[in-house]
């Protein structure tokens, strides 16, 4: 179970940044100022990037202390804390 772990970690530690790379490149290709529809205006773009990069920060956070071994041993109780 902690290889399965340190193996998620990895591909949380991989997937976060290149989730907010195709992100920042999907707003780079779809922005237009002679675009009509909302996907062509940049604030919904903004407000995506800005509530999914805290959000893969946060995975690659998680997939850092998975791979470092910090989940390998957990509580079985409130007790064991």
């Amino acid at each position: 179970m902690n290889q399965l772990k340190k193996i998620m970690g990895v591909l949380w530690m991989i997937l976060a940044p290149v989730v907010i790379y195709f992100l920042v490149m999907g707003a780079v290709h779809n922005i237009n100022s002679a675009g009509t529809k909302d996907i062509n205006k940049p604030i919904p773009w903004i407000i995506i990037i800005a509530i999914f990069t805290p959000i893969a920060i946060g995975l690659m956070i998680f997939g850092y202390y998975s791979v470092k071994g910090e989940y390998d041993k957990l509580p079985d109780s409130s007790n064991d804390l």
